[in-house]
């Protein structure tokens, strides 16, 4: 993943409330396409400009190609706010996270922690982060759905790492099983991307605890009964289960790992 410093001046009097509302509006909806990654954005006013540091998935993410229509607008409304368009400032390469894919999968998977910040939907062949606005928009135009329901898994994901307080066990029950809401509008996100790019799309299906290794080998897909699902070896050194059926992967417990 890449950084860089947007910059955007003012050609005429404006206030600082109509230039935040227009500069916000447009980083939403570009986080809304996968376009720049996180959750806040500080936006540092000086000297007459308004400059603020993105962390985009690859160099170019900013192109005008990739914008949706909510994006276009929004670029449209910096003039309303007597700013001009944005000026690009390339600071380097981010060290601490990974390379975004754009090679054509044989198969993706849905898959985030509460420590990725890059887009959920990974590249099946090698996990790596495969750019949102790359894939044809899920609802509206873009994929905003997509980053609410990684926002709540990441949340949940965080509440049942920390381990300190009874919200854990409710996290935990989001991430694990198939009856929470997590799993079905993540589930039936996956399956609108499959049926968008034509490629087969997994969900990944959290597993913690358990009783014994065994017993987690004996496991069944918790979708359809299925004993077929447990794989001669793991996939991508994490997954030991694979519902082809169900479009699942999952791991043995990380009790007996």
């Amino acid at each position: 993943m890449f950084v860089t410093e947007l910059r955007f001046e003012c050609y005429a009097d404006t206030t600082i409330t109509a230039a935040e509302q227009a500069i916000n509006q447009l980083l939403e909806a570009w986080r809304a396409n996968g376009q720049i990654l996180g959750r806040e954005f500080a936006v540092a006013f000086n000297d007459g400009e308004f400059k603020v540091r993105l962390l985009l998935p690859e160099k170019n993410s900013l192109s005008h190609k990739f914008n949706s229509a909510w994006a276009k607008q929004a670029l449209l409304q910096l003039t309303q706010a007597k700013l001009l368009t944005p000026r690009e400032k390339y600071i380097g390469q981010d060290i601490n996270s990974e390379v975004s894919c754009i090679d054509t999968p044989s198969w993706q998977v849905l898959y985030t922690s509460y420590v990725h910040m890059c887009s959920p939907v990974r590249n099946g062949d090698n996990l790596l982060p495969i750019p949102l606005y790359r894939l044809p928009a899920t609802f509206n135009g873009d994929h905003k759905r997509i980053i609410k329901w990684q926002t709540e898994w990441q949340a949940c994901d965080e509440l049942q790492m920390a381990a300190a307080t009874q919200a854990e066990f409710a996290a935990l029950t989001e991430l694990s099983t198939v009856e929470s809401d997590l799993f079905r509008r993540g589930w039936d996100l996956r399956g609108r991307i499959e049926f968008l790019t034509k490629i087969p799309t997994y969900y990944y299906l959290y597993r913690v605890g358990g009783n014994s290794k065994q017993d987690e080998l004996d496991r069944v897909c918790p979708k359809c009964g299925s004993a077929n699902w447990k794989l001669a070896e793991p996939l991508l050194d994490m997954f030991q289960f694979k519902c082809d059926h169900c479009r699942i992967v999952s791991n043995i417990s990380w009790d007996y790992l």
